[in-house]
């Protein structure tokens, strides 16, 4: 019965999550035109990678994939981008849950030091990847997918090269601020889920 209960807790928040991915993403961006197409500055990253280190690296990443995939769906400018941000969306929430759950273990920690190392490290290693994957899977995805022209492909690259950065920043900064101060809420109040299993020493 616990075990469902935290299951259906972990749904439960990570559509809440998803719903703050679509809602920072399509309402609190600042878009910026490119050759008939656009790339944006924008916080949709940041709840990704909290939904991450709040209910583990799958749930984050399908909270940030659905959320702003939604998004991009019911925007006639990214319609045409949206499996590619499905793909690195989830991504980004896998890699920031290895970091923060499998490999420190931060639901388990009472040491808010610790915690919030890892957490912006967490951070960087998945809005890193972002960084790097984002303008390289979308150079191959507007060129060769979408039949885009090289010189537009390449444009678009080195916009979106910018804006991820920034967006990167921003989004670190926010999820070390805010993730510290909803945790110890969560755990009071007793909503937080249980994410990971530290195995026993023998």
């Amino acid at each position: 019965m616990e075990k469902r209960n935290d299951t259906i807790m972990k749904l439960t928040q990570t559509a809440l999550m998803a719903a703050l991915c679509y809602v920072s993403f399509t309402y609190l961006q600042i878009k910026i035109p490119v050759g008939g197409d656009a790339t944006s500055i924008h916080i949709g990253n940041a709840f990704c990678v909290l939904a991450a280190l709040l209910l583990g690296g799958g749930y984050g990443g399908m909270a940030g994939a659905i959320g702003m995939t939604i998004g991009d769906l019911l925007d006639p400018v990214y319609v045409t981008t949206a499996p590619k941000t499905f793909v690195l969306k989830l991504c980004i929430g896998l890699i920031t849950g290895l970091v923060a759950h499998r490999i420190a273990h931060i639901s388990e920690s009472k040491d808010k030091k610790y915690a919030l190392k890892w957490s912006i490290l967490a951070s960087v290693a998945g809005l890193g990847f972002n960084v790097i994957a984002d303008p390289l899977v979308g150079y191959f995805y507007n060129r060769y997918l979408l039949g885009q022209p090289r010189e537009l492909a390449d444009v678009l690259t080195k916009w979106g090269s910018a804006t991820t950065f920034i967006n990167a920043v921003i989004s670190t900064i926010l999820v070390a601020a805010v993730y510290n101060v909803l945790r110890p809420a969560l755990n009071r109040s007793g909503l937080a889920v249980h994410v990971g299993t530290r195995k026993k020493a023998a």
